[in-house]
């Protein structure tokens, strides 16, 4: 690997300026891998614990959550109910760019930003209209004492991500269940081969902003932020949902909509993973797939101030739903990455 990294192999026909690294076994060595307590929220009776910094997305989708949770989407008109989606999602992401980054070198006000009082406030900034375009994070700071914050977040010792980004979502009868999300950024990662082993290398690098300060600006031994976002959903203590998704920052607004979906909405797991996506990050305009653009609530939408940049897709998601009869059903994309694979083993 470190010989890969400083002498890069290079296809014969190659013109492009190949630089090479800097990496010493000592890096190698001195890599720990840390093991990191979950985030855990509440969401109308409901448990969700996702993944902690340095990824933004567990604790993003809980604040989003939070936002949401003063309002009775199901009884909701559909696009209002989506409005409010998307400027929780809006305000989640002003407050993840602010203040995220690898918990190690970021003291990140995360107990004020999970704050149901802190919800309640920021919850004011969110209008009848869309914002117009990016707005200003708010102020988590007095709410960092909230003791009804259930998030504890602990670090022990221990952007887009495109199609190399990939997440499987495992149960076994035993009730063990796995949301894991892996990548290695970019299509290819940093297209090195190491010779004679056949794996690709990364080039996660690039999920830093290269703006100082800023909490996910490059440092020494620091770890990038990312938005991957694996999630557990339990009810008094039972499992309700397992899923994730890969896409870089869509990741996080492609499993917050399927979260709404299903517990809001009450959509069966399949449809709520079927469903056309909305993925607002505190842009201008909000990113829709499915052809979302041309429906009646796109249109009611657009006359909130709403506007709309279509894509070929946005994530790529798989789910299991443990039903109240204690089957499981497994879904997984029907066309986005040209479908994906959902299947449940039923042993004898």
């Amino acid at each position: 690997m470190v010989n890969t990294v400083n002498n890069p192999p290079v296809a014969p026909g190659v013109s492009a300026n190949i630089r090479p690294g800097r990496m010493t076994l000592a890096d190698l060595a001195n890599y720990e891998a840390r093991i990191r307590q979950p985030v855990v929220s509440t969401y109308r009776g409901y448990t969700i614990y996702g993944m902690g910094l340095p990824s933004s997305g567990g604790p993003t989708i809980a604040l989003a959550l939070n936002l949401l949770e003063g309002y009775d989407l199901k009884a909701l008109p559909r696009e209002r109910a989506l409005h409010l989606y998307l400027e929780a999602s809006r305000l989640a992401f002003a407050d993840r760019n602010a203040y995220m980054g690898d918990p190690e070198f970021v003291d990140a006000p995360l107990t004020g930003l999970l704050s149901k009082k802190y919800a309640e406030e920021r919850r004011k900034a969110m209008g009848e209209r869309a914002a117009e375009g990016a707005v200003r994070a708010g102020d988590p700071y007095p709410f960092q004492q909230d003791p009804s914050t259930p998030l504890r977040p602990q670090a022990q010792r221990e952007r887009w991500e495109g199609e190399s980004t990939t997440h499987l979502t495992v149960s076994d009868k035993d009730g063990n269940i796995v949301s894991y999300t892996f990548t290695i950024e970019s299509t290819g990662g940093n297209a090195m081969v190491v010779p004679g082993y056949g794996f690709l290398l990364n080039n996660e690098l690039t999920d830093f902003d290269a703006t100082a300060p800023h909490p996910n600006s490059p440092e020494a031994f620091k770890r990038p932020r990312s938005s991957m976002s694996p999630t557990l959903v339990f009810r008094d203590g039972r499992p309700v949902l397992a899923l994730g998704s890969p896409g870089g920052a869509t990741i996080i607004t492609t499993v917050l909509q399927t979260l709404v979906n299903v517990l809001d909405f009450g959509l069966p797991i399949d449809q709520a993973l079927a469903a056309p996506r909305l993925s607002q990050r505190n842009t201008q305009t909000t990113n829709v797939d499915g052809g979302f653009e041309r429906t009646p609530e796109a249109q009611a939408l657009a006359a909130l101030g709403h506007r709309w940049a279509p894509t070929g897709e946005i994530g790529a998601l798989t789910a299991i739903a443990f039903n109240p009869d204690g089957s499981v059903t497994a879904a997984a994309e029907p066309a986005r990455r040209g479908g994906g694979s959902a299947a449940v083993e039923r042993p004898r």
